[in-house]
This record gives structure tokens, C-alpha cells and sequence, in this order.
């Protein structure tokens, strides 16, 4: 995809940790980002991104003066307002349906008739969000991994009356930002990508994703989480990496459909009313999760 003037504009709301590694990999690929902040939450989000950069450099992955470049496209805006000139917007809040649905009502305000609004999510499903918007054509899933600089991996699924041209538009946006774009031709609780975390059995992923996946993207699908994430990041340590209170609201969600019992979300329930919320709350807790699921 040939990304035009009028197309390199990416809104993102909100500027959260996962929000901050979604604008980092468009920012690198030589897009624009602008972000929906509270006042408070400025520098903080800066130093998010920056925090980004300079892991990708000291990686190696990326040099000192594509850094300097891809800080200098990011930009904080303090109103839902001054998102206006987005071509695509992505969502990343980690609230109630109520509050997505109040944040896209606001969005549909004051963007296009033709930007593309999608959010990321892993527990909620499309038609669960879509049902009151004015343009639902142009809503979808864009399932970003935590850390979306380092998994490529992204889960794209459509809404119930999805416009044909808004899901390739959206695959040919993520391949331009060097993302691997997966696409579901059906809803389904948890997608792809945390059956196959919460499942750890290849019968039960594979029998997953050919339900739900064309063959193209059932291999990608599975390559994409084989190679680059169970490897190095395993549902324990994707449950730290990502929020243990997340994790959790997932499973809950997820586990009734893959399993007889929910029992194995007992040590990440005892976690969670113990105040422990994982890496993003300053408090790792991988080495409670194995210590327990050993006993």
C-alpha cells in the first residue's frame, strides 16, 4: 500500500502502554500519530513512546536517527477534538462496553465519514460494540499483542456489516506498518491468538483456527504466535506483561468455551485480590504464578 498526503495520519486513543507501542510501530513506519490524552498523562505517554524507541535501539533493531524521526512524529493533543484529520483511528482503552461505545460516540463526532475506527481488544467482540454506531462499515477489531513493537502479530476482525474495502484498507495499512495482519472471517471469544494461549495444546489451536481462519492466515496466525511469542512470552508471563486483572477478565470470559472448569484461573484470581497487577503496575509477579501453579 502506497500511503498517501491525506492517509498518513493515525489517531490513537488512548496513550496507555499498549497505546504507546501501537503509535511507535506506525511512527517508525513513517506515519503521523497523534494521541487523545488527559493534561496529567502528557509527559508520561512521551516517555512511553520514548521508552519504545529506546529498547528498539539498544536492540539494535533500529538506529539513533530513526529514533530522533519517529519521536518527532508523535504528537500529544489534549481533546477528541483535535484527532479530526485522522485517516484511521485506533482505540486501545481498557474499560467497560459502556465507556467504548461513549469514547467511539464522541469519535464519530468529530472524524470523517470515511476514517476507519478500530479497536483493540482480545475479550470483546465486534457486533458488541458496533451495534449503535452511525458508520458501522467502517468499524473493526485490530487485535494489537502486547508489546506490539516486538509481536508483529495483529488479529483483524470485522463487525456483522463491515464494507469490504475497510478490512483491506486496514490489512494494507498494517503491512505498511511492517505488522503482521491476521484475518478472521468469523467472531469468536478470544480469537485466535489466546485460544491458543490459554489452550496450550496444538489440537485445540489448530481445531480453532480452522474454524475461523482462511488457510493463509490460519498459517500466519500460527507462525506468528509459534515464532515470536510462546517462545519467549507464555501465558504466565503474557498475563504479567499485559495486566494480571486483564488476563483474567479474558480467561473468564474465554475458558467456559474451551474448557469444563475455569479452575486454572484460581492463582490469577488470588493475585488479583492481592493487589498484584503485574509489570505495568511496577510489581513483575511471573515468579508468584509459577511458585503457586508448582505447589
Amino acid at each position: 500500500m502506497t500511503i498517501t498526503e491525506a492517509q498518513r495520519k493515525v489517531a490513537v486513543a488512548h496513550a496507555d502502554p499498549m497505546g504507546c507501542g501501537i503509535a511507535s510501530v506506525f511512527a517508525l513506519a513513517g506515519l503521523d500519530i497523534v494521541y487523545d490524552l488527559a493534561p496529567l498523562e502528557v509527559s508520561h505517554a512521551k516517555q512511553n513512546c520514548h521508552a519504545v524507541f529506546l529498547e528498539l535501539a539498544v536492540a539494535r533493531v533500529v538506529t539513533q536517527s530513526q529514533v530522533a524521526t519517529a519521536e518527532g512524529r508523535v504528537r500529544s493533543v489534549k481533546s477528541i477534538a483535535e484527532l479530526s484529520e485522522a485517516a484511521l483511528a485506533i482505540e486501545t482503552i481498557v474499560k467497560s462496553v459502556d465507556a467504548r461505545q461513549s469514547l467511539y460516540f464522541a469519535l464519530e463526532g468529530v472524524l470523517s465519514e470515511t476514517v476507519i475506527l478500530a479497536f483493540s481488544t482480545s475479550g470483546i467482540v465486534p457486533e458488541a460494540l458496533s451495534e449503535h454506531l452511525r458508520r458501522q462499515g467502517r468499524f473493526l477489531v485490530a487485535h494489537f499483542w502486547d508489546a506490539p513493537h516486538i509481536i508483529p502479530l495483529v488479529e483483524v476482525v470485522p463487525a456483522p456489516r463491515i464494507e469490504h474495502d475497510t478490512v483491506a484498507a486496514t490489512m494494507e495499512w498494517l503491512t505498511a506498518a511492517n505488522c503482521k495482519p491476521v484475518l478472521l472471517s468469523k467472531a469468536v471469544f478470544g480469537f485466535i491468538g489466546n485460544r491458543l494461549q490459554f489452550c496450550g495444546a496444538a489440537r485445540s489451536s489448530t481445531h480453532a483456527s480452522r474454524r475461523y481462519c482462511r488457510r493463509a492466515h490460519r498459517r500466519r496466525s500460527h507462525e506468528a504466535i509459534t515464532r515470536t511469542t510462546l517462545p519467549m512470552v507464555g501465558p504466565l508471563e503474557g498475563a504479567d506483561i499485559g495486566g494480571l486483572e486483564t488476563f483474567l477478565a479474558i480467561g473468564s470470559q474465554l475458558l467456559p468455551h474451551l474448557a469444563s472448569s475455569d479452575q486454572g484461573l484460581d492463582v490469577l484470581r488470588r493475585l488479583v485480590s492481592e493487589k498484584h497487577g503485574g509489570r505495568r503496575d511496577g510489581r513483575a509477579s511471573t515468579h508468584e504464578m509459577w511458585n503457586a501453579t508448582s505447589a
